[in-house]
C-alpha cells in the first residue's frame, strides 16, 4: 500500500545538437547521458560527429539502432542501421569501427554482464559476439522448430475432442485467424535480456504471418521456446529482471493492454491500460525489478490529430494488482515529446529520459505510504493508495480489507501524483490530492471542498492546516535550488490556489515531514542535510536544525523516509533505503525495514522478523540504541516490546486510540496484529482512568491475563471495587475475573513493566491476593445486591487458597426457600468443583438435606449413599459426626467428637491416635489428671522413644507419675541430670546412685567424649576420684584434672598418668604435620602425571589442525573415564543397592592408594581433614602448652610452640597451591545460543577436571586466625 513519490527532478537544456535524438544511454562515472542523433554522439561536451567518418549519411536519414556504455573498456559502443558497429573511447576521443554488416543492424542489446553483445541484422538473423567483437554464432530469427523447451503430448486427446466450455462443440473447428502486425508497427526486431543473462527474447515480425513473434534463446544462441501465436502484439518488449515473465503490449478489440509471457511463450496475465482500443501507440517498455514496471507510450489521437499529446506512465504491482502510479504529460509539442527513456543502471528508482528538443531529465523516485496522521480517537487510521485517476482509500478503524480492495474510492477527472492528509487534529480523514494536469483536489467529510490549480509542476506536497498547503517545486535561479511554496486560496475566485510566499533552499528537498504536536517542518536534502522551516512566522524562513549546543545536525546518509518524534527533546528520525536508522546524526539500528511514530512510541519492524515497539519518553537516545542493537538475540518471552511477523513484513499504519497494527507481507496481503507494548499501554491507560468495562473487553479478546486488572494497582482497585462491579454489570463476566485469579503478581512475571519506566505497581494489602480479592468482591457484592450477584458470592468463596466449599454449601442451602435460585446455584457449583468433593464437603456440614440435595445432581447410584447416610441417622450426634470426620479423613475433628462419646470409645480414640499420630492434639482434650490422659502420655512416650527422642519420652513420662520408666528414658537418653533428679524422687539406695552414676559416666558420657560431666558424675556420686581424674586426663581437660589432683592430695597421678597423657598427645601432633606434607608432596605429584598424560594422549591422537585444542581436554576426561572404567561398572551395579552402600561406595572410590583414577580427589580430602583436625588443636595446644610449663617442660612447650605456629603457616602457604584457582568454578564448555566460536574454543582450551572430580572437589577450608593460642612466656 505504498505510492511513488518523486523525490527530485533536473532538467538540462543545454545539450543541442543536429537531427533529433534516437536512443541514449547513461554513463556510470559520471551520470551523463550519451544522445545518438542520426548525426553523431552528444554529449554535455563535446560532441562527436557521424558523418565525418561516413558512418551516418550526411542528409540526416541515418539511424542509430544502439548505444551502450561500457564502462570497463572507458567507450561507447553505438550501432548504425546502415551495418555499422562503432566503438568511441571516451578518453581518446576517438572513433573506431569494430565490424560491419552488408545488410545492416536492426536492433543491438548487449548482456547484463557486458561480456556478449547480440545483434540483429537486415536478413533476419543473429549475431552473437563477445565483449571484444569476437562473432560466436549467427543463427536466423524465424525458426520452424519451437526449440528445446518443447512441450511433450502425453496422449489425452486431440483439441478437436476436447470439452470447450460455454464456446460449444463448434469451437473445436473454429480456426484462429492471425492478424498482422499493426501498420503503425516499424517492423523492427526487439531484443531483451533476463537480468542473469541467462536468456534473451526476440520480438520479431513473421514473414509468413505477418504477426510478431517472441522466441526465447539462451546464452549460447540456441532456441528454447516460442510464444504461441497472439494477434495484436506490438513492438515493446521488456524482460522482468528476475526472469520470471516477458512484459508486451497487445491491442485487443475492445482494449488495450499489458500482456505477460513465460520463458516457455505461454501468456501468463495482463492489466488492461487505461484508453480506448485506438487511442494510443506503445512506443516502449521497460522495467525496473520484481514490483513494478514502466511503460513510456508515445501517445497521438488517431481521431484528432490536433489532440495530440505526449505522455508516460509507471504501474507497479501488488497482491495480483496493478496500480497507476504516476502519469507525466508533455503537452501536444512534438519537441517536448519522449524520444528514449532508460532506468539508471545503479541508482535505484532514477529514470532518465530525453525528448525530442534535446532536453534531458532525471527523475529521483521513493517509495512513502500515504496515512492520516491523527493521534486521537476520531481518525479512522486511513491510507491511500494511487491507481490512476482513482484513489483508493482504506479506513483500518472500520475495517481491514485487503489490497487491491478498499473502504471507498475517490474517482478523479485525471490520474492522481501524489496524495497528503490533512495534520490539523480533528481533521484528519480529509485528503488532498494532486493530479497530473496540476490541480489540487480537497476531500472532506462532505465532498469536494476545494478545487485549487496549480500552474506550478510540484513534487512533494504537505496539507499543514484549514486551506494552507506547503509544496516544494523545482527552481528558476538554478538546477540545484528548490522552492518552498506555502499556497492559499486567492480571494476572487477562491478555487484557485495561489502561492502566498516563497523560500529559495539550496539543493535539493527530497522530503519533508511535519509534526501535528508542535507545528515542525523539518526539511531533508538530497545529501542529508536537515533543514527547518519557518513556516508559521511572519517572514517565513529555512534554518539549519541544531542541537541543545547549537551544533548543525545532519543526517550521515540521504533517508527515504523522515518522521519527526520527542525523545527529551524534538528530533528527527530518518531511515535509508540501506536499512539504517538514525536519530539526528546518531544511528541506532542497522536492519530496520519499515517504522512509524505513533503518539509516544516508535513502532518499527526489522530484517530479522521482529517487530519493535519502544516507548519514547522513558529511553534516551543511547537507551535507544541499546535496546534495538539487542534485537535478534536472546528473546526473552515477556519482553512487551518485541514481537516475531512474518518474513519481509512493513508497516502500513497503527489504529490511533486503539491497540491495532497493519501489517503488508511481501506479497502484498494484510495482517492486523496487537502489538503487547501497544496493548498494555491502552491497558493501563484505562486502567488508570478506572475505566474497568474498557480494558476488561479488550484483555477478554486479546487473552490477557485478568490479574492484570488489580496487579496493575492493588491499592486502587481495593478502593474502586463499586465502580468495577457497576462497569461490568455481569455475573458472567465478574466470575471469569473471579476463576482466573492466581497468586502471582502479572506485572513482576507476565507483563512487566519496562526497566526504565517510572509507572511501577503500587503494593496491595498483606496476605494472599487471590483470599484479598475474593473478600473484597464478596463483600461489595453483597452490601450491593447480595441475591443479584449470589453466583458471583459463591465463586468467591471457591475460589480462595483455601477453598470455603463449606460456606459455599450452606449459602446454596439458605436459597431453598427459592428453589430455582437454589437449583441454578447448585448447579453452577458442580460447574466449578468435581461432584465427588462437593459430595464429600456437603457431607462435612452434617447437614443430611444438603447431602441428599447434592448427590442428587451427582452421578452416584442411590444404593452407594443412601444405605450409608441411614445408617449415619441411627447414630449418636457426636459419634455420627466422628464417624462421618473419619469417613472423610478429617481425624483431628474426628477425634474431637470422638473424645465427647465417654470413656466407652477411649480405647477407638487411642488407637485413633496412634494410627493417626494425633498425640499433641488428643493431650489438649482430656484432664491431665485423668487416667485417660495418663494412657495418652505413655502412649507419646513409646512413640517418641521410637522417634530416637527419649529425654522428651522421659519428661511426659515423669510428668504423669511414671517416674521408674521415666528414669530409664532419660538413662538411654544420656540425660544425666534429669536421671539423678528422678533417681532422688524415687528414691533409689545410695548403693544403687552410686552404681547409676558409674554406668552413665563410663557407658555413655565418655563414650560421647563428655569428659567434664563424665568427671562430675563419678566424683560426686560415685565417689571415685582416681576415675574422675582419668577421665579428665583423657579428655584433655588438664587444669581441671590438677584440681582434683592437689584436692583428693593424688600427686602420685601426675607422674603416672598426667605427664605421659602430655607427652602422648606432642606425638600425636607431630604424626598429622608428617602426614600432612606427604599429602601434599603425592598430590602435586598426581597432577603433574595427569598433565603429562594429557599432553601424550593428544600428541598421539589428534591430527595437526586449528581445532586440535577442541580434543585436548576433551581427552583428558576421557583418559579418566578409561582408566576409571571398572569403577564405572560397579557405580552401575551399586545404583541399586542401599544408601549406605552408596555411601560406602563413594569412599572406596576415593582411595588413597596410588594409582587410582580418582587419587586427586582422595589426597584433597584428607589434607582438608589434617587442616580441619589442626586447626581445631588451638584450645587444646593452648591448654597444653600451660600444662608443659606447670611441669617445667620448657624444652617440650617451646617447641611444641614453635612447631605448631609453623604447621599453621606451612598450612597458609599451602592452601592456594593445593586449592588452585578456579579448581571450584565449573569447567564445562560453554555452548549456547549467546556462545561464539572464540567462546567454545576458550572454554575447552581451559584446563579442567573431570566431571566426577569436579562434583566432588571438597571447598578450601578456613583457618580461625582470631584464636589466641601462644604462650607469651615462651617467646
Amino acid at each position: 500500500m505504498r505510492n511513488l513519490r518523486l523525490l527530485k527532478s533536473l532538467r538540462c537544456s543545454e545539450l543541442q545538437g543536429p537531427g533529433t535524438p534516437q536512443c541514449f544511454s547513461v554513463r556510470t562515472d559520471t551520470r551523463t547521458v550519451l544522445i545518438a542523433s542520426e548525426y553523431s554522439i552528444t554529449e554535455l561536451d563535446p560532441r562527436v560527429s557521424l558523418t565525418a567518418e561516413r558512418y551516418l549519411p550526411e542528409d540526416g536519414s541515418g539511424t542509430v539502432v544502439g548505444i551502450q556504455d561500457l564502462p570497463d573498456q572507458e567507450s561507447v559502443c553505438v550501432a548504425t542501421a546502415t551495418g555499422d558497429v562503432i566503438l568511441y573511447n571516451l578518453s581518446t576521443n576517438q572513433l573506431e569501427c569494430v565490424g560491419s554488416v552488408n545488410s545492416g543492424l536492426t536492433a543491438m542489446s548487449w548482456s547484463p554482464d557486458q561480456e556478449l553483445v547480440t545483434l540483429t541484422t537486415g536478413q533476419d538473423t543473429i549475431i552473437m559476439m563477445t565483449k571484444n567483437f569476437e562473432p560466436i554464432i549467427e543463427v536466423g530469427i524465424h525458426q520452424d522448430d519451437f526449440g528445446e523447451g518443447k512441450f511433450i503430448t502425453v496422449g489425452w486427446g486431440k483439441k478437436e475432442t476436447q470439452f470447450h466450455g460455454s464456446e460449444g462443440k463448434h469451437a473445436a473447428q473454429k480456426k484462429t485467424i492471425v492478424q498482422p502486425a499493426m501498420s503503425w508497427d516499424d517492423r523492427r526486431p526487439r531484443v531483451t535480456w533476463r537480468g542473469d543473462g541467462q536468456l534473451f527474447a526476440v520480438s520479431s515480425v513473421c514473414p509468413q504471418t505477418g504477426a510478431r513473434k517472441v522466441r526465447v534463446w539462451n546464452r549460447e544462441c540456441v532456441l528454447q521456446s516460442t510464444s504461441e501465436t497472439v494477434n495484436g502484439l506490438e513492438q515493446s518488449l521488456c524482460w522482468k529482471p528476475s526472469g520470471s515473465l516477458i512484459a508486451a503490449t497487445q491491442r485487443h478489440p475492445n482494449k488495450h493492454s499489458v500482456v505477460f509471457m513465460e520463458k516457455n511463450g505461454l501468456l501468463h496475465g495482463d492489466f488492461t491500460l487505461p484508453f480506448g482500443k485506438e487511442q494510443v501507440k506503445v512506443g516502449h517498455s521497460n522495467t525496473l525489478h520484481e514490483n513494478w514496471t514502466f511503460a513510456n507510450r508515445s501517445s497521438d489521437n488517431l481521431k484528432l490529430a490536433e489532440d495530440s499529446s505526449q505522455n508516460f506512465q509507471l504501474w507497479t504491482v501488488g497482491n495480483y494488482h496493478w496500480y497507476l502510479k504516476q502519469s507525466l504529460y508533455f503537452g501536444s509539442d512534438p519537441q517536448r515529446a519522449p524520444a528514449d527513456v532508460s532506468w539508471d543502471p545503479e541508482r535505484p528508482l532514477g529514470l532518465h529520459l530525453v525528448t525530442r528538443g534535446w532536453a534531458s531529465l532525471t527523475y529521483d523516485w521513493g517509495w512513502s505510504t500515504d496515512r492520516s496522521h491523527g493521534e486521537d480517537g476520531q481518525d479512522n487510521a486511513n491510507v491511500a493508495v494511487i491507481d490512476g485517476d482513482k484513489v483508493l482509500v482504506s479506513t483500518f478503524r472500520q475495517c481491514v480489507v485487503p489490497p487491491p480492495m478498499c473502504a471507498y474510492e475517490l474517482q478523479l477527472p485525471a490520474p492522481v501524483n501524489l496524495v497528503t492528509f490533512h495534520r490539523q487534529p480533528q481533521r484528519t480523514n480529509e485528503l488532498a490530492a494532486l493530479t497530473a494536469d496540476g490541480h489540487i483536489l480537497v476531500y472532506g467529510q462532505g465532498g469536494v471542498l476545494l478545487d485549487q490549480e496549480l500552474p506550478l509542476a510540484l513534487r512533494l506536497l504537505l496539507w499543514l492546516r484549514g486551506d494552507v498547503f506547503l509544496g516544494v517545486g523545482g527552481s528558476v535561479e538554478g538546477p540545484s535550488q528548490s522552492t518552498l511554496l506555502i499556497l492559499g486560496p486567492s480571494e476572487v475566485p477562491l478555487t484557485v490556489c495561489i502561492p502566498r510566499s516563497r523560500v529559495e533552499v539550496e539543493g535539493h528537498v527530497i522530503s519533508m515531514c511535519h509534526s501535528s504536536n508542535t507545528g515542525t517542518v523539518a526539511l531533508q536534502l538530497e545529501d542529508g542535510q536537515i533543514r527547518k522551516f519557518l513556516w508559521d512566522s511572519l517572514k517565513p524562513s529555512v534554518v539549519s536544525w541544531q542541537d541543545a549546543t547549537g551544533y548543525s545536525i545532519n543526517f550521515p546518509d540521504p533517508c527515504v523516509q523522515t518522521a519527526l518524534c520527542t525523545i527529551e527533546k524534538e528530533h528527527l528520525l530518518g531511515l535509508t533505503d540501506r536499512s539504517h536508522l538514525f536519530v539526528d546524526d546518531t544511528e541506532v539500528a542497522s536492519n530496520v525495514s519499515s517504522f512509524v511514530v505513533y503518539d509516544d512510541f516508535l513502532l518499527l519492524t526489522t530484517h530479522s522478523h521482529t517487530c519493535r515497539c519502544l516507548r519514547l519518553s522513558t529511553l534516551t537516545v543511547k537507551g535507544l540504541q541499546v535496546a534495538l542493537a539487542a534485537d535478534g538475540g536472546q528473546n526473552d518471552q515477556n519482553d512487551e516490546t518485541l514481537r516475531r511477523v512474518e518474513r519481509g513484513s512493513r508497516i502500513v499504519t497503527v489504529v490511533p486510540q486503539d491497540t491495532r497494527l497493519i501489517l503488508q507481507m511481501p506479497r502484498g496481503n494484510l495482517e492486523t496484529i496487537h502489538h503487547r507494548a501497544l496493548v498494555l499501554a491502552q491497558l493501563r491507560k484505562c486502567l488508570d482512568s478506572q475505566k474497568f468495562r474498557e480494558a476488561f473487553e479488550c484483555m477478554r479478546k486479546l487473552r490477557i491475563n485478568l490479574n492484570l486488572i488489580y496487579d496493575h494497582n492493588p491499592k486502587v482497585f481495593l478502593e474502586s471495587v463499586e465502580t468495577f462491579l457497576r462497569q461490568l454489570d455481569s455475573i458472567n463476566h465478574i466470575n471469569l475475573f473471579l476463576t482466573e485469579l492466581k497468586e502471582e503478581d502479572t506485572t513482576t512475571t507476565m507483563y512487566p513493566y519496562p526497566s526504565n519506566a517510572t509507572g511501577q505497581s503500587a503494593p496491595g494489602a498483606c496476605g494472599k491476593k487471590v483470599d484479598i480479592v475474593c473478600d473484597a468482591l464478596r463483600c461489595t457484592m453483597e452490601s450491593m445486591d447480595q441475591h443479584k450477584y449470589c453466583l458471583s458470592i459463591l465463586t468467591s468463596h471457591v475460589k480462595k487458597t483455601v477453598p470455603e466449599l463449606e460456606v459455599a454449601l450452606q449459602k446454596v442451602h439458605e436459597l431453598r426457600a427459592n428453589a430455582v435460585s437454589a437449583e441454578e446455584a447448585l448447579k453452577y457449583l458442580l460447574f466449578l468443583v468435581n461432584v465427588n468433593e462437593l459430595y464429600e464437603h456437603s457431607l462435612g456440614t452434617y447437614d443430611f438435606d444438603l447431602v441428599l440435595m447434592v448427590a442428587e445432581k451427582s452421578q452416584k447410584d442411590p444404593k452407594e449413599y443412601l444405605p450409608f447416610l441411614n445408617m449415619l441417622k441411627t447414630l449418636e450426634p457426636n459419634y455420627q459426626r466422628y464417624t462421618i470426620d473419619k469417613h472423610l479423613k478429617r481425624y483431628r475433628k474426628a477425634l474431637h467428637h470422638l473424645s465427647k462419646c465417654g470413656e466407652e470409645h477411649f480405647t477407638e480414640a487411642l488407637n485413633l491416635v496412634k494410627d493417626q499420630r494425633l498425640y499433641s492434639e488428643a493431650l489438649g482434650l482430656y484432664p491431665t489428671d485423668s487416667p485417660q490422659y495418663k494412657a495418652l502420655s505413655c502412649a507419646y512416650a513409646e512413640y517418641l522413644v521410637e522417634q530416637q527422642q527419649a529425654e522428651q519420652a522421659g519428661l511426659l513420662l515423669w510428668r504423669c507419675g511414671e517416674a521408674v520408666r521415666a528414669l530409664q528414658a532419660f538413662v538411654g537418653s544420656a540425660s544425666w541430670r534429669n536421671a539423678l533428679c528422678v533417681a532422688e524422687q524415687i528414691p533409689l539406695p545410695p548403693d544403687q546412685l552410686a552404681l547409676l552414676a558409674r554406668d552413665l559416666a563410663g557407658t555413655k558420657l565418655i563414650e560421647l567424649r563428655r569428659y567434664t560431666e563424665a568427671a562430675i558424675l563419678l566424683e560426686q556420686y560415685a565417689k571415685d576420684c582416681e576415675e574422675a581424674i582419668s577421665a579428665l586426663i583423657t579428655g584433655a581437660v588438664w587444669e581441671e584434672a590438677l584440681r582434683l589432683v592437689y584436692l583428693y592430695n593424688r600427686q602420685d597421678i601426675i607422674e603416672t598418668n598426667l605427664k605421659p597423657a602430655l607427652l602422648e598427645v606432642l606425638m600425636m601432633f607431630q604424626s598429622q604435620r608428617v602426614m600432612f606434607i606427604r599429602h601434599k608432596t603425592r598430590l602435586a605429584v598426581v597432577r603433574e602425571l595427569k598433565e603429562k598424560a594429557r599432553l601424550e594422549l593428544l600428541d598421539e591422537d589428534v591430527p595437526d589442525c586449528p581445532e586440535a585444542e577442541l580434543y585436548s581436554e576433551a581427552s583428558s576426561v576421557m583418559s579418566g573415564s578409561r582408566a576409571g572404567s571398572k569403577y564405572s561398572h560397579s557405580n552401575s551395579r551399586i545404583s541399586s543397592r542401599s544408601s549406605k552402600n552408596r555411601r560406602k561406595a563413594e569412599r572406596k572410590k576415593l582411595s588413597l592408594k596410588e594409582g587410582t583414577p580418582l587419587e586427586d580427589m582422595a589426597l584433597l580430602h584428607a589434607l582438608a581433614e589434617i587442616i580441619h583436625s589442626v586447626d581445631k588443636m588451638r584450645e587444646e595446644v593452648h591448654s597444653l602448652l600451660k600444662g608443659l610449663m606447670l611441669f617445667q617442660f620448657d624444652g617440650q612447650a617451646g617447641r611444641l610452640q614453635q612447631a605448631y605456629g609453623e604447621a599453621l603457616q606451612m598450612i597458609e602457604v599451602a592452601l592456594p597451591e593445593v586449592w588452585q584457582e578456579g579448581l571450584q568454578q565449573s569447567q564445562a564448555p560453554i555452548t549456547g545460543p549467546n556462545s561464539t566460536a572464540n567462546s567454545i574454543m576458550a572454554s575447552f582450551q581451559q584446563p579442567r577436571p573431570s566431571s566426577t572430580q569436579d562434583s566432588e572437589t571438597p571447598p578450601p577450608p578456613k583457618m580461625r586466625n582470631g584464636v589466641k593460642w601462644k604462650l607469651s612466656i615462651l617467646k
